[in-house]
Order: structure tokens, then sequence, then C-alpha cells
């Protein structure tokens, strides 16, 4: 019988050039791909943004500045500042490290409610701001003697701006009324009148009340 006799083609073996050719077409469009999205992620759309912001939303941009009546720049509506003296109203406790209101290191406490360290600040904070505030009696409201969560935050609750009011009055030699009055002006509702609390700007207060101040001719700050 004939023998049969079976063959094995053989693939060839690509070139080196051939191999770089099919490299080549495979990262170019990744290539491609990566650089499009850098641009548009890390160029286009941040400077888009700015520019929309710059143009819609332009003070909250500029980081919400605000301004005394001068026009010049003394703080931030967004960030709380440290007021000391008698003359002023404080702000809430700030737990933002070695410095009160510091933006660079955000943060609370970490402090639990059964830690004996809170409960040894906060009783710090409340005898001293009965000896800051003798005319004061009854309860001290908690924003008073607590730090919020960030460490900035720039209100304090009505009732709290409400007790220091004879403090700040007698400091500056005005009329007791009229600070509270002035207080009174200063007290932003909740947002939509639904989410968050009534709230005092305390920086704008303290504004406001350095220009009662100057009007009144009372006697200059020490």
């Amino acid at each position: 019988m004939p023998t049969s006799t079976i063959q094995t083609a053989t693939a060839p073996r690509p070139s080196a050039l051939g191999l770089a050719t099919v490299l080549l077409a495979q990262v170019r469009p990744a290539c491609t791909v990566l650089v499009t999205l850098a641009l548009i992620t890390g160029v286009v759309y941040p400077l888009g943004m700015t520019a929309v912001s710059q143009i819609v939303f332009p003070r909250q941009a500029a980081g919400s500045p605000v301004r005394d009546h001068t026009g010049a720049v003394r703080g931030s509506s967004l960030i709380g500042q440290s007021f000391t003296g008698p003359q002023w109203f404080h702000g809430r406790p700030s737990a933002t490290g070695n410095a009160a209101y510091d933006p660079t290191a955000s943060g609370g406490s970490n402090l639990g409610p059964t830690n004996p360290a809170l409960a040894a600040a906060v009783g710090e904070r409340a005898t001293a701001l009965t000896q800051e505030n003798p005319a004061h009696s009854g309860p001290i409201p908690i924003d008073l003697v607590t730090a919020s969560g960030s460490g900035l935050d720039p209100h304090v609750s009505p009732a709290a701006a409400m007790l220091q009011v004879p403090r700040v009055a007698a400091a500056r030699g005005l009329d007791e009324d009229a600070v509270l009055r002035l207080m009174g002006r200063h007290v932003e509702p909740a947002l939509f009148g639904v989410f968050g609390r009534r709230r005092v700007n305390v920086l704008r207060l303290n504004l406001a009340l350095e220009s009662l101040a100057n009007a009144a001719g009372s006697p200059p700050e020490k």
C-alpha cells in the first residue's frame, strides 16, 4: 500500500521590525487616550470650573471674605477667629492643634463623651465663662464650652451671643439694649427655614460692634 506523508506547516517567525510595529499600534492609542484625559481632567475641567465659579459665585470663589466699613478684608465668613478680651463677642472653642481656628489643622478633639479629659475641659471652660460673665445666671449654651467637629465653626447660637451682651456692653461703655438689638440684627435663619439652626456669625457681629462703638465714641480698645 502506498505510504502517505503528512507535512506540517511551520508559521514564519515575525521579524523584530514587525513586532515593533505591532507594539506601536497597541501603545499609540493608549498614550493618546492618556494624554487626552489628562488634559481634560487636569487642565480644561479645573480652568473651566474656576472661570464659571468666578463669574457665577465671585464672592464664594474668593473665599467668602468679610470686609469692614473701610473695605478691608478682615477674614472669611466660613472660618472662625479667636477673639479675646471682654470687649468682644467670643466664638465657640476650637480644638485645631496648637492654634485656635487653624484651617490647616481642621478637626475635633476626638475625645469621646465618656472621656474624663473632655469632662474636665468642659468644666474649665464653664468656670471661665461664669467668671467672665458674672451677670449671667442659668444654663450655659453647649456651644460655648464644646468645640465643633471642624474646629473652624464661625457661628454661635443666639443664646450664646445673648449671654455675652452684658459683658460686651459694659466693657465698651455702650447701652446694653443697643448691643442686644445689634446682636438680634445679626441672627441668621436656618437655610430655607428648614436646614440647620438659627445662628450668629461672630466675625460679622464683632465688626458691626466695632462700628457701633466708633459711632458712639466709646473708649479705644485695649
